[in-house]
């Protein structure tokens, strides 16, 4: 298993998401509750992030600060 990795713009906060690869899947956890983990796939973890890049998922963020 590889460590647990976050964005490096989450600074110095205890409030992120962090990921890592774990038995040929990818691991996805929150690092203020690091007991719960959600496992995917490689394929499906990439969708997300295309996603995520393409903007598909910015109507979520509307509330949350930066």
């Amino acid at each position: 298993m590889t460590e647990w990795r976050k964005s490096s713009s989450s600074g110095e906060s205890n409030e992120c998401v962090e990921i890592r690869a774990a038995d040929g899947l990818v691991e996805i956890r929150e690092s203020d509750r690091p007991e719960v983990v959600v496992r995917t796939t490689p394929r499906k973890w990439a969708a997300f992030v295309r996603g995520v890049k393409a903007g598909e998922f910015d109507r979520y963020s509307d509330s949350v600060g930066p």
